[in-house]
């Protein structure tokens, strides 16, 4: 319940501290005066969107804040500790500053909050009724909201809404597999000659480099075997000649004359192994040499052969606009998966087809279960509203929520509609054959019902009673009056059957504070209760007769 209202410089309200009782609080005043303006200042409390335009006469920023006490539940524990807000023992502080640019900022029990988490929060704490609700009554998924709130399906519902969501999930992602598939067929045997050209290249990593170096030592093969045949030559000629000093023998004698005087001159050991180190080191160029001489050959075949290789892979690299060797073999490698995963996607679109048809069984018999709850709550609902409303004088009225098949949405596979007739005979649709009468007590009614039900701590009617009067009037005014048993109600009413009722009554009144308009509000004594409803019997002029009815008025209340 609102325990709590304080507002600053909120349009004409410079300065308001209120406090508000349980029950059924009334609210009065005179048009104009500036109930309106108090129900939009609640508004921008509970998350309505800001403007500069709510600043009022002074520079400074304005300030809506509100006290709120709720019951005990762990819905809404959950709620506030998802977003960093402390318990508090269920008393909820909610502070809204906005500053002379139209920016606000939202605070609940001093911890900073988004406005989104605001008006979520606010539809757990307060339903207000405005003077144009009862358009919602020709809203269909309005009316469906309030039968799964009488019928207390919500378990039921968030069960089918998984299963719609998780279908909805499933035939998204067939319908992108199957579009993947439609385009990997088209391109079907385009790819598959590509990577047939591909494969049959036997592609090979390094391969090209291996080729490169080859062709230009066989395009030059003449040129390195006549090379290494003069090396050879010179080499074998100061290594072998018949009968002739060589230079690996001279070498060799060398290093033994180094190494008989080594016993006197230690550094000739040393020079002598270096010596011996060039004369087989010698030995050894000479035979590589000899190796690789023999190994080079020139082979015109071979080189025709390394160089048409080479033109197919340089083809192969401009067909498939790749700079190496290595991306060709990505790019073979890329298609064989392409193509391969056409049968892997065929088996994960069978799969998927089948999850999707367990999944729509699922949500069907959710749908049913949801369904059979609605009708059981349907009749009840129906009987309690027509009820409600034959006592608010349409003795003859009918009620009815008809529910028909319909197809899967989110709100389960039911179309609702709300039956009415004022007779009793030829029930229609409620938005069309209700006047703005019957449309006001029909939607009192529901009000009043959802009252025990829906477990709201307050509930607001601005001028629910509008297109009543008389006896009428007054039987709205008690029907709101036991609401008030089950929950906080405040109501703004022009009629005075209506604020006779209930423990308290609050004013709003609107004066001229140096030249500009100025509303307030203020809770009335027993004998100033007595005079407002008398002006509101009365007009200006308040009469003995009016005062008496007043009188009488509010002692019946009473009783």
């Amino acid at each position: 319940m609102l325990r709590r209202l304080s507002v600053r410089n909120y349009v004409l309200i410079d300065s308001l501290d209120t406090e508000f009782p349980e029950g059924l609080v009334i609210i009065t005043g005179q048009t104009g005066a500036g109930k309106s303006i108090l129900l939009g200042a609640l508004s921008l409390l509970l998350g309505a969107k800001a403007d500069a335009s709510m600043i009022g006469g002074s520079s400074d920023n304005c300030v809506v804040e509100g006290e709120f006490q709720v019951p005990d539940d762990d819905a809404m524990k959950e709620m506030l500790e998802e977003n960093d807000v402390d318990w508090d023992g269920g008393t909820l502080t909610i502070r809204r500053v906005v500053n002379p640019t139209g920016r606000s900022r939202s605070f609940v029990n001093d911890s900073p909050v988004s406005v989104q988490f605001l008006a979520t929060l606010s539809s757990h704490l307060v339903d207000i009724h405005s003077q144009h609700q009862t358009m919602l009554l020709s809203d269909r998924r309005f009316q469906l909201s309030l039968l799964d709130h009488f019928a207390s399906d919500a378990a039921l519902l968030e069960t089918y809404r998984a299963h719609y969501r998780k279908c909805g999930s499933l035939a998204r992602e067939l319908e992108e597999l199957e579009k993947s598939l439609e385009k990997a067929r088209s391109e079907y045997e385009y790819n598959r000659s590509r990577l047939d050209r591909l494969e049959a290249a036997g592609l090979k990593e390094n391969e090209l480099e291996e080729l490169e170096a080859e062709q230009k030592q066989l395009a030059n093969a003449e040129e390195i075997k006549e090379g290494l045949c003069s090396a050879e030559d010179l080499l074998n000629s100061v290594t072998s000649r018949d009968g002739e000093t060589t230079v690996p023998s001279l070498l060799r004698d060398a290093s033994r004359h180094l190494e008989r005087v080594s016993r006197y001159v230690p550094a000739a050991a040393t020079l002598a192994e270096r010596l011996e180190s060039c004369r087989l080191e010698l030995d050894d160029i000479c035979s590589e040499l000899s190796l690789v001489n023999s190994d080079t050959e020139v082979s015109e075949s071979r080189l025709q052969e390394v160089e048409d290789r080479l033109s197919l892979l340089y083809s192969l690299l401009r067909s498939y606009s790749c700079r190496t060797l290595q991306e060709l073999v990505s790019v073979r490698d890329n298609l064989s998966a392409s193509i391969s995963g056409i049968a892997l996607s065929d088996e994960r679109r069978e799969a998927l087809r089948a999850e999707l048809l367990a999944e729509k069984e699922r949500m069907s018999e959710a749908a049913s279960a949801l369904t059979e709850a609605r009708r059981s709550a349907a009749v009840r609902l129906s009987r309690e509203i027509r009820d409600t409303v034959r006592y608010m004088e349409l003795p003859e009225a009918e009620f009815t929520i008809g529910l028909a098949a319909g197809e899967m949405t989110p709100d389960g596979a039911d179309v609702v509609s709300y039956l009415f007739s004022s007779t009793g005979k030829n029930l229609s649709d409620v938005s069309r054959c209700a006047s703005g009468g019957e449309m006001s007590r029909i939607m009192l009614a529901l009000k009043s019902v959802m009252a025990r039900y829906a477990n709201m701590p307050t509930m607001i009617f601005d001028e629910i009673d509008t297109g009543v009067s008389g006896s009428v009037a007054d039987r709205m005014g008690s029907v709101i009056c036991g609401m008030g048993k089950y929950m906080q109600v405040f109501a703004i009413t022009h009629l005075p059957q209506v604020a006779a009722k209930g423990s308290a009554h609050y004013l709003v009144t609107r004066s001229n504070e140096g030249g500009r308009a100025v509303s307030e509000m203020k809770r009335l004594s027993d004998t100033q209760r007595v005079m407002e409803i008398a002006r509101m019997l009365s007009g200006s002029e308040l009469t003995d007769a009016a005062i008496a009815n007043a009188r009488s008025l509010l002692d019946g209340s009473r009783s």
